[in-house]
């Protein structure tokens, strides 16, 4: 008799245990924290920028551009393009003094009819030439910018390859102080790397100097008008 009672209490007990068991099993856990949103990471502030040694170099570009082979060459063709325009407006320029001259030395024999028409006539030529020889600029500068363009931008793509090369940080374009922010420049040659893209470039380009030829007198100046940038400059930084 206390056996049998015995394992009713042990059995009763057992599944008491099982039942508390299966109930703790069929409730469900408590929900997990959810992260934190992640516009809290975005408040984070970024590390501070680090500060590296600065390697500054210098280039008066255009006269860089001017100064290799193919862009000496290409000044002369443009320039010869315009020997015969230039040589019809001396002509005219020597004509128009020669009348000014004969007018002069007549002056006290002519009627002043005859004054009046000389002094029309020159008057008419000279507004020829001066209108000749303005549109005859403008076409030569327009022809010598586009040419340096064309030349611009492969010695530009120079620049950046020698920059990237020499590890330097900032390159400043000193060609033409009245429009640059480079208020000084120290003119130490080891900075200066103008000289150096031309023998660069000169290099990779495999264009051969051409033929030293001066400007005649009164020929157009050969280098292009400072107008609003459209040539690819280097960057300025790495």
């Amino acid at each position: 008799m206390n056996r049998n009672l015995v394992l009713v209490s042990a059995l009763t007990a057992g599944l008491s245990t099982a039942a508390a068991m299966a109930q703790t099993a069929a409730t469900p856990a408590p929900a997990t924290p959810a992260p934190a949103p992640a516009a809290a990471a975005a408040n984070t502030p970024p590390p501070p920028p680090q500060a590296v040694p600065a390697k500054i170099a210098l280039i008066a570009f255009e006269q860089a551009v001017m100064a290799t082979n193919e862009g000496q060459r290409a000044v002369q063709e443009v320039s010869k393009k315009y020997e015969p325009k230039k040589a019809q407006i001396d002509a005219m320029g020597q004509e128009v003094e020669s009348l000014k001259k004969q007018l002069q030395s007549a002056s006290t024999t002519l009627s002043d009819e005859e004054k009046a028409t000389r002094y029309k006539n020159i008057d008419v030529k000279e507004k020829q030439l001066n209108r000749d020889a303005e549109d005859a600029n403008n076409a030569y500068q327009a022809d010598l910018q586009e040419a340096y363009g064309k030349v611009a931008r492969k010695v530009s793509a120079t620049v950046q390859s020698y920059i990237a090369q020499s590890g330097f940080t900032l390159l400043l374009d000193v060609s033409n102080q009245q429009s640059s922010n480079v208020m000084w420049a120290s003119q130490n040659p080891n900075i200066d790397i103008t000289m150096a893209i031309v023998q660069a470039y000169n290099a990779s380009s495999g264009v051969t100097a051409p033929p030293p030829s001066g400007p005649s007198a009164g020929a157009p100046a050969p280098a292009p008008r400072r107008t609003t940038p459209t040539t690819p400059r280097p960057s300025t930084t790495k």
